[in-house]
């Protein structure tokens, strides 16, 4: 029983209750955006914030853009990869607490987890 959805991608925007919310199953949503503002202020606009991904080839903007992303773990140039040694757990309404750390015993702090692949190549899923 249950439901089951096929790998999905929808295009859209924020206004779009899909993509305020977080989707667990295999559903990805995409926007466009025209600078590095928008995009944050895109990725930011939700009460949720378990991971994102930054894709790019700049180096200022793969130091910049994942510090400014509210979500408790962010993959830079690679994504669904889950060192057994970072902590793990979200950002807002997205959990309490982390798992898989020491951290988990630091309760009043937020620890981010930025996760960056240089390889030119293709890892993981991407």
């Amino acid at each position: 029983g249950g439901y089951y959805v096929k790998p999905t991608i929808l295009k859209g925007n924020n206004s779009m209750r899909v993509f305020r919310e977080e989707i667990f199953g295999p559903v990805i949503c995409v926007t466009t955006f025209s600078t590095e503002e928008e995009a944050l202020a895109i990725a930011n606009d939700t009460i949720f914030g378990l991971g994102a991904g930054v894709f790019t080839r700049d180096a200022h903007q793969l130091y910049q853009i994942p510090r400014a992303i509210s979500a408790g773990r962010v993959w830079a140039n690679c994504y669904h990869l889950y060192p057994a040694h970072a902590p793990f757990g979200g950002f807002k309404k997205s959990g309490f607490g982390r798992e898989c750390h020491k951290s988990t015993l630091e309760a009043y702090r937020q620890n981010k987890n930025i996760i960056v692949s240089y390889d030119k190549n293709k890892m993981g899923f991407f």
